[in-house]
């Protein structure tokens, strides 16, 4: 009997163990002006971990929103929380949570608590997704985070005539680590994507523009990627400074111009590379100081004030295949030794031959101008440009150099401009030089 009874509840036992795993069935909660919940702090603070806080249109005075259990935070019909500054409306203190879909507006300057519209404090699994952030001061901000998603966003500042001091940055990353943040236009801030101590993170296909700092801005942040962004009209395009192993590609920077202006600035990187990009009437192209061991191919240098800024303690640095055309200066630097190479660039101020019609010049190309220098020593000598004794002191030092660095040289010029969609050209070029020691990367 006892066995019998025994095996009875091992069969009860087999049978209900299926109900007793089925997941709990996630709840949406639904908030609108006449529904059950009008407020979406009071639906969030109600909600079971998996439910969808679902907010279905209207306008919404809220701030001080706490999410700390995952949800998926969801908007329709354009919906809106209004901080009407007075203080951060999002902050996310649970993982796996999802905001899609809002507009998020009016956040107050505040120097000591860093408000923003989204904020993440020490969470994984983070999806900010298709909102709009307007008039805040910090837009998206990250902090001891990782594996986080902020795709499609669109985050507006208001500059007006507000010191640097008084903007936030629009995405803004601290410690923070695998995050993809793609797809995002943000403007209006100081700067607008910025990463610090960020590791193996991806920003790709965004538009930086408008901001009053820097368009995308490295600090201590090895491992990353930027590809196929555009940085236009900011203080300065990108700032990438004390960091290694970045990959920059396929980026556009344009109309980055002011006295201290750079497309792409870079401080003490190395290991690095620079590929495919195009820098497009910048003040300065690049600017390059203490980095070493980069690898600078296949950009379009075009109708830059400087295409490229050398500084001396830069070296091992490697430039091919670049083209260089409409700029005042292509290369500038600020001593005569120099330590990088230079082969296989197109240089639309080249004046040599090819006798034997392989496309490559068959005299060096030297792209530092004594005027060039001269201003670089005594910047107010700029006015001079054009004039006809600024020739005649370039044409002097062809004949008779003594100041320009000769280690600066292009032993190997390439005639015509450099197509770098067509790869059949781009192999015919690569494969005249290939083997060349202390060439390839």
């Amino acid at each position: 009997m006892l066995n019998f009874t025994k095996r009875l509840l091992q069969v009860a036992g087999t049978l209900l163990l299926p109900l007793s795993i089925q997941p709990v069935m996630a709840n949406t909660l639904e908030v609108c002006k006449t529904c059950s919940y009008t407020s979406v702090k009071q639906a969030v603070q109600q909600a079971a971990p998996g439910d969808t806080v679902l907010v279905t249109g209207g306008t919404y005075q809220e701030s001080g929103i706490e999410i700390k259990k995952p949800v998926h935070l969801l908007a329709q019909n354009k919906a809106v929380i209004d901080g009407n500054f007075t203080g951060q409306i999002i902050t996310v203190m649970a993982d796996d949570v999802t905001i899609e879909g809002f507009t998020l507006k009016n956040i107050a300057t505040s120097y000591t608590r860093d408000d923003a519209a989204i904020r993440v404090l020490q969470r994984s699994n983070i999806r900010i997704l298709n909102n709009t952030i307007l008039n805040t001061y910090f837009g998206i901000y990250l902090q001891n985070s990782e594996d986080c998603v902020i795709k499609g966003n669109v985050v507006k500042g208001e500059r007006g005539d507000k010191t640097e001091s008084a903007l936030a940055n629009a995405i803004h990353l601290y410690y923070t680590d695998n995050v993809d943040i793609s797809d995002n236009v943000v403007q209006g801030h100081r700067d607008g994507i910025y990463l610090e101590v960020v590791k193996n993170s991806k920003v790709h296909r965004n538009t930086s523009q408008d901001n009053q700092r820097y368009g995308l801005h490295f600090m201590f942040s090895n491992g990353n990627t930027y590809t196929y962004n555009i940085f236009r009209n900011n203080g300065a395009g990108v700032a990438v400074m004390y960091t290694d192993d970045v990959r920059m590609e396929h980026n556009t920077f344009e109309n980055n111009w002011g006295a201290a202006s750079y497309g792409l600035l870079l401080k003490d990187i190395r290991n690095s590379v620079i590929h495919n990009n195009t820098f497009r009437r910048n003040t300065t192209g690049i600017h390059m100081e203490s980095s070493s061991r980069l690898d600078i191919k296949n950009n379009d240098f075009e109708r830059n004030g400087w295409a490229i800024k050398l500084m001396t303690t830069c070296v091992d640095d490697t430039f091919r295949l670049n083209n260089f055309t409409g700029n005042s200066f292509d290369i500038s630097t600020n001593g005569t030794s120099q330590q990088n190479h230079f082969e296989n660039n197109y240089w639309e101020k080249y004046t040599g031959y090819d006798l034997d019609k392989d496309g490559i010049g068959d005299v060096p190309y030297l792209p530092v101008s004594l005027y060039s220098m001269l201003v670089e020593r005594v910047p107010p000598a700029v006015m001079f440009m054009r004039s006809f004794m600024v020739d005649l002191m370039d044409n002097m030092e062809k004949v008779l150099p003594s100041i320009i660095p000769d280690q600066l040289v292009d032993n190997q010029p390439v005639m015509k401009r450099i197509d770098h969609g067509n790869d059949r050209k781009l192999a015919q070029v690569l494969r005249k030089t290939e083997g060349a020691p202390g060439r390839e990367r």
